[in-house]
């Protein structure tokens, strides 16, 4: 008598709009944060977005670079998990903002003269 068990149900093939395992991790850990984020008024992240794209670029050095790379990071957080429900243009017009944010970090990077 053989005791096999019975094999797994394979699972059904991903549709374009099923997001991955790493995509779901990130989301389901994001949740707290995305939370609270949306309590705030929607003007004060742009305005912090803002600060620390001025002040990095202000202060430059070692600083000026954490500031910048903070709202790179943030910025790309965004772009991360907005990704699947935006369309051309917008994935467009937010992939240019992240390169311009890049393209200041790496110029705080570069020693000035």
């Amino acid at each position: 008598m053989s005791t096999s068990q019975p094999s797994p149900e394979p699972e059904p093939p991903r549709t374009a709009t099923d997001p991955g395992p790493v995509r779901h991790a990130v989301e389901q850990a994001s949740r707290p944060a995305l939370l609270q984020l949306a309590k705030l008024p929607v003007w004060l992240p742009f305005l912090a977005l803002l600060l620390l794209i001025l002040g990095g670029g202000l202060l430059g050095g070692v600083l000026g670079w954490i500031l910048v790379g903070a709202a790179l990071a943030f910025v790309a957080w965004l772009l991360y998990l907005s990704w699947p429900r935006l369309s051309g243009v917008e994935r467009l017009m937010r992939v240019a903002v992240l390169l311009l944010f890049l393209a200041v970090t790496v110029i705080q990077l570069v020693p000035r003269g």
